[in-house]
């Protein structure tokens, strides 16, 4: 900005963003809080009208059907988990019948990682990396236990070069003939790194190595093309960029080439659908990602998808995703020239470029846990991850280009009047 106030030049922006935004509409079948800034949507997204109209109606279906909600309820529960993946698999360039809703997340991880996670001759270890979301490192550490194996020795845990970032070559150069399953994030959820996956994955396949990836950061905010690019299994989330609700029922997707295999942990809702209620013993998974279902799937959990998927479908990903973009690339403008320098002292650690970015923003600050307090006193909601960030993840569906600006402006009142001062160092029980 050259010219008058750059904090106001950048309002001026903000609005005229706002004006043209086509996905404006999208904001007013949102509960956004009066009086609030939310911008947490990395860790939960806010209720819309559609998932409570979804939810509302899956408990008259309760109501009115009883026990006869599983086939007569509109869907039928019992066909719920795979209505949900097929509309789930068109954001994530899947086939219908590879992707299921089932589970949560970290027994997704347990379910699919014992599944392809083949310890045989040289080839015993996991690779993953330093900067993942703790729960992933603790499920694979537990799985290789399982295995009668010493993560120590076999867990593979790719270093990050800086603290903050990963670099893809580094995870290629430690795909070797001594690892058997590569596991990492799409999304890094600490800064916001966004993994290139169809490289990874032509790494990994080079060698013969299965390859998965949690992307409980990026599903719902991203493009993704697991088919295409030939991902072994993917996991994620439901209760942030689709908005799911608290604990919302997650998904997982299996290449279709996969379908033969057993499951390694087996479960009634994953038979195949007509043999199910033949009672057998004997195990006949679905020949589809539904095989990788456990156990009756949660419907009252699940049911806000059905509305916030149809919205999200509404909109259109590719729209999402550019809208996004624009959001963390006019934050990360502003922090550079109206929060970067003395006495602000803001610094930006998620990666410039658009096709390395995620959904979030990782902004850095020694005070981030103070600032951050500070920031939620104000009414402004986002989240602190130590050592020293903030992570601002605005959501194309419900956050204005002005909602920045205004980030911006209580940031620099939060430091010009030192705010944060009055704030303990040690953040809460949650951050």
């Amino acid at each position: 900005m050259d010219d008058g106030n750059p904090l106001d030049d950048y309002r001026s922006q903000a609005l005229s963003l706002d004006r043209a935004d086509s996905l404006r509409a999208f904001r007013q079948r949102f509960y956004v809080p009066p009086g609030t800034i939310y911008l947490d949507g990395n860790s939960l997204g806010l209720l819309s009208r559609d998932a409570e109209s979804a939810l509302s109606r899956a408990i008259r279906s309760w109501k009115e059907l009883e026990i006869r909600g599983w086939l007569e309820a509109d869907p039928p529960w019992f066909y719920l988990a795979e209505t949900l993946g097929g509309q789930c698999a068109e954001i994530v360039g899947a086939a219908p019948e590879e992707v299921v809703m089932s589970g949560t997340t970290t027994v997704n991880i347990h379910a699919l990682v014992h599944t392809f996670y083949n310890p045989q001759g040289r080839r015993t270890k996991i690779l993953a990396d330093e900067l993942d979301f703790p729960s992933d490192i603790y499920a694979l550490k537990s799985i290789i236990r399982l295995r009668g194996l010493d993560p120590s020795e076999h867990l593979i845990l790719v270093p990050s070069r800086d603290g903050r970032t990963l670099d893809e070559e580094d995870i290629a150069a430690h795909i070797d003939d001594s690892v058997a399953l590569v596991f990492l994030p799409s999304v890094l959820y600490r800064n916001g790194q966004l993994l290139d996956m169809e490289y990874l994955t032509r790494k990994a396949h080079e060698r013969a190595i299965p390859i998965g990836f949690d992307c409980s950061h990026s599903v719902g905010a991203i493009p993704h093309e697991f088919t295409r690019w030939k991902v072994d299994f993917a996991l994620w989330c439901s209760y942030k960029y689709l908005n799911g609700g608290p604990g919302a029922t997650a998904f997982l997707y299996i290449n279709r080439v996969h379908f033969g295999r057993e499951p390694a942990l087996a479960g009634w809702f994953g038979s195949v659908k007509e043999k199910q209620f033949d009672m057998s013993l004997e195990f006949k998974p679905a020949r589809s990602a539904g095989g990788w279902q456990i156990s009756s799937p949660s419907i009252l959990s699940a049911a806000p998808l059905l509305g916030s998927l149809a919205m999200l479908r509404e909109a259109g990903l590719a729209a999402v995703r550019e809208k996004s973009l624009r959001l963390t690339g006019l934050f990360q403008d502003m922090t550079d020239e109206l929060l970067s320098s003395a006495p602000y002292g803001f610094s930006i650690a998620t990666p410039r470029p658009p096709e390395r970015r995620g959904g979030h923003v990782a902004l850095v600050h020694p005070e981030a846990v103070r600032i951050s307090a500070a920031l939620r006193d104000r009414g402004v909601i986002l989240d602190f991850r130590p050592p020293d960030i903030i992570r601002v993840a605005p959501a194309a569906l419900y956050n204005t280009f002005t909602e920045l600006w205004e980030l911006v402006r209580h940031l620099r009142e939060i430091v010009e009047r030192r705010e944060y001062e009055r704030f303990p160092g040690e953040r809460g029980a949650i951050s």
